[in-house]
């Protein structure tokens, strides 16, 4: 069953088409992405669903209703954009924003402390916004999404400056939140994260839906005549080799995708006789990023790996 439908949504400013025609549906107890380089029209997509856009066509049903005033008090939403008041403090921003959602008391407060104490924020705890760092106030900003339990999580952009440590916090709470039934929308153009934590996903590009459905089902799609290796050596022979079809070469590890399946054993035969030290040899695996590019194209920019949102 589907927690959340978006049906045609479309928008333009002025001759710019920055959503056009999206539709994707949301399933009941998943961690859905919403995926796509910068500027492909993702939050965009969202700011409609939040009705901070009125889209130009579409509409956005909630279990089979189309959603009024009161989704907002359903959702936590997390924008990409700070929005907190820079001369509050860190706790009285956090109960000030769960007040709004009609959360309050000492158990609240106590929820609190605890969100503070796990993203290691409980000596900041009367510090005032301005003073935080970006990856500090990220983390506040988000224990402010998820502190009135809402239904539906909407993560625009959620790891955005912040240290390996303080991701792996993060996407513990993330799981946590899933188990407990909460349905997630997960934006970003990481595709790593989208690849390590999405059950569902929607691929966006040029304010297009280009690539949609669950993870396995894409991948099974995309991964059959591909092959993953770890090599030392020089493998620049293959780049003449009539079985292959494209080869992207990292140094020591390369994807290699094949014309036909059954060229499999015949390129490992291949490599070894070139005195290549082979020490992993996948077949069918094939990753997001990867996907992705062959979709939208080799000058796909915007798209980075995790290591490289670390700050």
């Amino acid at each position: 069953m589907n927690a959340l439908e978006v049906r045609n949504l479309s928008k333009s400013f002025g001759n710019l088409r920055a959503v056009d025609d999206v539709s994707f549906s949301v399933p009941e107890g998943s961690i859905f992405g919403l995926i796509g380089r910068n500027g492909a029209g993702k939050t965009t997509t969202i700011r409609m669903m939040m009705n901070i856009y009125l889209p130009d066509k579409g509409e956005v049903l909630l279990k089979g209703e189309k959603i009024g005033a009161g989704f907002k008090d359903k959702v936590g939403y997390l924008p990409e954009e700070r929005g907190l008041y820079k001369k509050m403090k860190v706790l009285e921003t956090i109960l000030y924003f769960a007040e709004l959602k009609g959360c309050q008391g000492t158990a609240v407060e106590k929820k609190a402390l605890g969100y503070l104490e796990r993203f290691q924020l409980m000596d900041r705890k009367n510090s005032k916004i301005e003073d935080l760092s970006k990856g500090n106030q990220q983390k506040v900003q988000f224990i402010t999404t998820i502190l009135h339990e809402p239904d539906f999580l909407i993560l625009d952009e959620p790891f955005s400056g912040l240290d390996p440590v303080n991701i792996n916090t993060l996407k513990e709470i993330i799981l946590e939140l899933r188990k407990n039934g909460k349905v997630i929308i997960l934006s970003t153009h990481l595709m790593d994260f989208a690849e390590k934590m999405c059950d569902h996903l929607a691929m966006i590009e040029k304010g297009k839906i280009i690539l949609k459905g669950s993870l396995q089902e894409i991948k099974n799609r995309y991964q059959q005549k591909n092959v993953r290796i770890d090599y030392e050596g020089d493998i620049s022979f293959l780049k003449d080799n009539p079985a292959i079809e494209k080869i992207d070469d990292f140094g020591n590890s390369a994807g290699i995708r094949l014309k036909d399946a059954s060229h499999c054993k015949e390129l490992l035969k291949t490599i070894v006789e070139h005195d290549v030290t082979v020490t992993k040899f996948v077949l069918n695996e094939i990753t997001l990023q990867e996907i992705f590019i062959e979709l939208a194209g080799n000058n796909a920019r915007g798209i980075e790996t995790e290591d490289a949102y670390v700050k």
